[in-house]
């Protein structure tokens, strides 16, 4: 069977293409939060990492400075709680936002 009319991917011009691996980290996707945001107690948590797993958008990444904790990122939480809810301790609680905290680690504080 001939190829008439065909073009090989590689001679199409670039249209809507991922050219750099990796962008979507730099779009904040937390900007449009309910104005609450998941903070842990560490004196409650047991450090399973559940937070870490189930978070469907990685806003939770091990903390360096404290092994077995992990830190929440705002940038790209959007709320959807399930942190909280999945805790089997119950160590993360919906807390008020303010402007000033909207994208820094709450774990701890």
């Amino acid at each position: 069977m001939a190829d008439e009319g065909m073009q090989s991917w590689k001679s199409l011009a670039l249209g809507c293409a991922m050219t750099t691996p990796g962008t979507s980290k730099q779009f904040n996707t937390g900007d449009w939060r309910s104005g609450r945001r998941p903070v842990t107690d560490r004196e409650k948590c047991i450090k399973c990492g559940m937070c870490y797993i189930l978070c469907p958008d990685m806003c939770y990444s091990p903390d360096p400075e404290a092994e077995g904790y992990y830190l929440w990122d705002g940038f790209y939480c959007k709320g959807c709680g399930i942190c909280v809810t999945e805790c089997p301790k119950q160590a993360i609680f919906w807390q008020e936002e303010k402007e000033e905290d909207q994208y820094g680690p709450a774990c701890g504080s």
